[in-house]
C-alpha cells in the first residue's frame, strides 16, 4: 500500500473520488488531512452494574449524548467519544487511518485510542474519536479545533464498507 501525498489527495478531491464535507484545501498537509472536532460528545454514565462485552454490546447503554457550545471539560483519566465535523466518502480502493496530532499528545490528550481504521468505500461518515485524557490536568476540549488527521492509503484490490456505522452522524 502507498500513502497519498498532498498532490494526490487534492487530485482525488478535485475528481470527486474522495469527498470531505466541509473542506478547505488548507486542511491538507504533506501526507494527511486535518479534521475538526464537532459539538457532540458521548460521555459514560456512572456505573450501576457490570457491562458485558459481547458481539451484541451497544455503547449507547452506558453512555449519554451531549452537545456543547463552548467546550467540554475532559478530566484526567476520563474517556469520551467525540466526532468530526467533516463527513468523509472514500472510494473502494482507498482506506484511511485516524491519528491524533502531536501538539495535543504532548499535553496528554489521546485523540483516538482504538479502532482508528477507515474502511474503503465509506460513505458520508463522520469519524468517531475515542478520546482520553492521559495527563494530570483537566483539558477544555473546544469544538472547531483541528483535533486529528487522517492518512490515506491505496488498497490492493477494492472493497466497500457496508457495516452498521455507514453514514454515522453522532459519536
Amino acid at each position: 500500500m502507498a500513502v497519498l501525498t498532498r498532490s494526490e489527495i487534492l487530485r482525488h478531491i478535485e475528481a470527486g473520488t474522495i469527498v470531505i464535507d466541509p473542506f478547505d484545501p488548507a486542511q491538507v498537509g504533506p501526507a494527511s488531512i486535518d479534521l475538526h472536532l464537532d459539538r457532540q460528545f458521548r460521555v459514560f454514565r456512572p456505573a450501576q452494574e457490570i457491562f458485558h462485552v459481547t458481539d451484541d454490546a451497544d455503547y449507547r447503554e452506558v453512555t449519554s449524548l451531549i452537545e456543547v457550545d463552548d467546550y467540554f471539560l475532559l478530566l484526567p483519566g476520563q474517556a469520551i467519544h467525540g466526532v468530526t465535523q467533516e463527513r468523509i466518502t472514500l472510494p473502494p480502493d482507498i482506506c484511511g487511518w485516524i491519528q491524533g496530532r502531536s501538539r495535543f499528545a504532548r499535553i496528554g490528550l489521546m485523540v483516538h485510542v482504538t479502532a482508528n481504521f477507515m474502511q474503503p468505500g465509506i460513505t458520508r461518515a463522520k469519524q468517531v474519536l475515542e478520546m482520553n485524557n492521559a495527563g494530570p490536568v483537566p483539558l477544555a476540549i473546544h469544538p472547531g479545533t483541528a483535533i486529528c488527521q487522517i492518512i490515506l492509503e491505496e488498497c490492493v484490490g477494492q472493497a466497500t464498507y457496508a457495516g452498521r456505522f455507514q453514514e454515522q452522524e453522532l459519536p
